[in-house]
């Protein structure tokens, strides 16, 4: 018999704010234990909770970017749990009223090839609710330390509906939608901080049935990769114990990335095991039209309606436009650029491989949304590249001397023209000079020369390498081409 797969994802995403949601208190990453609460935070008698205005509002941007139907009353629940990383034994949600509903995310599969873009596919979204995070736990050899420091921090939970049906669909899913977070400056989405986190909920069925099977709840996965790895992991062990005549049971299982397994936690919660309420403490939030219209003029353009902008106005290839487009940084530096010198293959050439390329030289990191103007000793701006553009059109430089002076620029921070002065590299012209240089290359690769003049046209390459390399890169590549073409003609 053969089996499908249905995947829903729970993901949960830290809000960017000064403070946390119910209270005055400010959260940073990284801070020393326990130096980040106060009374609200840690329950303590006859404190209460006030709204963070901004949680919400940023909320509201994520439902309509997704294109959610906004509630107008966003109300609050109590959902109970007795966990001791839970300081008041409830966490304040939003059960029957959230502030979004519906929606989707638009995801891109894999294309055949790199060169190629791949499907695009809308995974629809049950809801999007705002709550409190909870404190993190440390478990050590015989005890265990609880940090409330992240206890409090506005969390959206993005629910999305058993739309997915394989480990690359979910993939495709967490990539839009951290991408989409972080053009809108509405999450970093740092997965190592665990400002973005995911559980997913797995079933497999025969093919053709119409029934979902028994979902299991997969946590611990700490990475996108990781999601995909748990995914495919659990897909195949539902899949061979159905095979086995076994039963799958709903259940809660861990991730080991060290040993690519799940193991069991716990048997799954109900909503009636959480024994939600309203809460008493809070009013309410009514969302006007007037407040979701001034949200929605301030969302940027967004990546895949920018990347299908980059291929008519500036004839970008698919190579190009899903490099720099799926960063709002990347895209926004590559414009600026061009505004100032009008080469935007060049310019976005540049910023897709050698930028980059020093960039993760400088952070390893791949999930950091790395700013080139702001990665510590490594600056250079949008104004220094299209210099440095401009340089190579204008025939002060060639391209190959080109690729040396962005180095230098990216490691020193001086300009494209002060390089070029100091080292002396600007390009030597001088026909007479570069006519003793060819007859010389070509003396020195007969065989070369033999090959071309025989018909053989790439074998004016060996000879072209030869000049360039007794020039140091200096010489003027099309003067080379056409006085060697000059010189062998038969």
């Amino acid at each position: 018999m053969e089996y499908e797969a249905t995947i829903g994802l729970e993901v949960h995403v830290q809000i960017k704010t000064k403070s946390k949601l119910f209270s005055q208190c400010p959260y940073r990453f990284g801070e020393p234990p326990n130096t980040l609460t106060d009374q609200v935070i840690l329950g303590l008698p006859g404190t209460l909770p006030v709204i963070n205005r901004e949680a919400v509002l940023k909320t509201i941007k994520a439902g309509i970017i997704f294109g959610c139907d906004i509630t107008e009353m966003a109300k609050w629940d109590r959902k109970n749990y007795f966990y001791p990383d839970c300081p008041k034994n409830y966490q304040i949600s939003q059960n029957t009223d959230p502030i979004c509903r519906n929606g989707y995310v638009e995801i891109e599969l894999l294309g055949p090839s790199r060169n190629v873009m791949g499907e695009h596919k809308r995974i629809a979204l049950d809801r999007i609710h705002l709550e409190e995070d909870v404190g993190k736990l440390t478990h050590f050899e015989s005890d265990s330390g609880i940090d409330f420091n992240r206890a409090g921090v506005p969390l959206m939970e993005i629910v999305s509906k058993p739309d997915m049906h394989s480990a690359e669909e979910a993939f495709a899913y967490l990539n839009s939608l951290r991408m989409h977070m972080v053009y809108a400056d509405i999450s970093n989405c740092d997965m190592e901080k665990g400002e973005m986190r995911c559980d997913a909920n797995v079933s497999v069925r025969p093919v053709g049935s119409e029934t979902l099977g028994t979902k299991v709840e997969i946590k611990n996965l700490n990475s996108i990769s990781g999601v995909k790895n748990g995914i495919e992991h659990e897909i195949k062990r539902q899949i061979q114990a159905l095979r086995d005549g076994e039963r799958v049971y709903q259940e809660t299982r861990r991730w080991n990335a060290d040993t690519n397994s799940t193991t069991v936690m716990r048997t799954k919660e109900t909503a009636f095991d959480y024994r939600y309420f309203a809460d008493p403490d809070l009013m309410p939030v009514r969302i006007s039209q007037e407040t979701k219209s001034t949200i929605m003029a301030e969302i940027p353009e967004l990546p895949f309606a920018k990347q299908e902008r980059f291929f008519t106005q500036y004839d970008l290839p698919y190579t190009i436009t899903s490099v720099i487009c799926t960063k709002k940084t990347l895209s926004d530096f590559f414009e600026t650029a061009v505004a100032i010198h009008n080469n935007p293959r060049a310019i976005a050439n540049i910023i897709a491989n050698d930028l980059l390329r020093e960039l993760s030289n400088v952070d390893q990191n791949s999930d950091k949304e790395l700013d080139p103007r702001e990665t510590d000793g490594y600056k250079i701006s949008p104004q220094a590249l299209a210099e440095l553009v401009k340089l190579t059109d204008d025939g002060v430089i060639s391209k190959q001397i080109a690729q040396a002076v962005f180095i230098e620029m990216f490691r020193t921070g001086k300009s494209a023209n002060e390089i070029v002065r100091e080292q002396g590299l600007k390009q030597n012209a001088n026909y007479d000079e570069l006519l003793t240089i060819c007859q010389s290359a070509i003396e020195k690769n007969e065989k070369a020369a033999r090959e071309f003049r025989g018909g053989k046209d790439s074998a004016i390459n060996a000879i072209k390498g030869f000049v360039m390399k007794e020039t140091r890169g200096q010489a003027n590549p099309t003067m080379v081409d056409k006085t060697l073409r000059e010189l062998l003609k038969p």
